[in-house]
């Protein structure tokens, strides 16, 4: 169900009691989550993850529960890596010093472009190395302060999380199990000792791996 625009709430999206099953397993069970308007938040952890973010861009709707969400939302998911991030990569390599990073995100990636109330991003910067992933991960966070739509990005990489978001939630067996504010400014330094406490407090939140993808917990300043 989607907002319809004619009433102000202090969120831009309320999930409440979201139960989704797939291949006769709840993928998400009991999950909770309010985002505000503008709120940058990450997920990481256990399973359930990119099963959430479908359900909040409308692809997946067999769910049980109440699911709010702007009209206006994009989906980046693993399949449009190599596309939009890498013309995004491209676009402030030293040949285009000139170009202003927003203005290329706009221009370059669909998803930035239409401009959506609600951004949901699957492990967008997995596929990338490690200086392209850094300069995404900039552009991405320079259009953010710009626009301040609200993200739920997923992620594997805990530096990531704390790097980008304001809030990071840990989910383990389709529910949120434990959240961290992230009251750092912009832009962060890995090498901020406030930094690795926040970091290392969420590594020990993490459900232990029982299948499914790993958690990226390479140490700090490790490419």
């Amino acid at each position: 169900m989607a907002n319809d625009g004619q009433v102000r709430v202090p969120w831009v999206v309320r999930v409440e009691g979201l139960r989704h099953v797939h291949g006769g397993r709840a993928v998400v069970d009991g999950l909770r989550l309010d985002v505000r308007p503008g709120e940058f938040v990450a997920l990481i952890g256990g399973g359930g993850r990119s099963a959430l973010l479908r359900v909040l861009a409308g692809v997946d709707r067999d769910v049980e529960g109440t699911v709010l969400v702007p009209r206006r939302r994009a989906l980046v998911s693993g399949a449009a890596r190599p596309t939009a991030w890498e013309r995004v990569r491209r676009a402030v390599l030293p040949g285009r010093a000139g170009a202003r990073p927003a203005a290329s995100i706009r221009a370059l990636a669909p998803a930035l472009a239409d401009e959506p109330d609600l951004l949901l991003l699957d492990d967008p910067f997995g596929a990338l190395d490690a200086p392209a992933r850094a300069k995404a991960r900039r552009l991405l966070d320079e259009w953010w302060q710009r626009r301040e739509c609200a993200v739920l990005l997923v992620t594997d990489d805990v530096e990531e999380a704390v790097l980008l978001a304001d809030r990071v939630l840990v989910m383990d067996a389709g529910a949120v199990a434990h959240e961290r504010r992230i009251g750092l400014g912009r832009p962060r330094d890995p090498a901020d000792p406030r930094f690795a406490v926040l970091r290392a407090g969420l590594v020990d939140r993490l459900p232990h791996p029982a299948g499914g993808r790993s958690v990226r917990t390479a140490a700090l300043g490790e490419t």
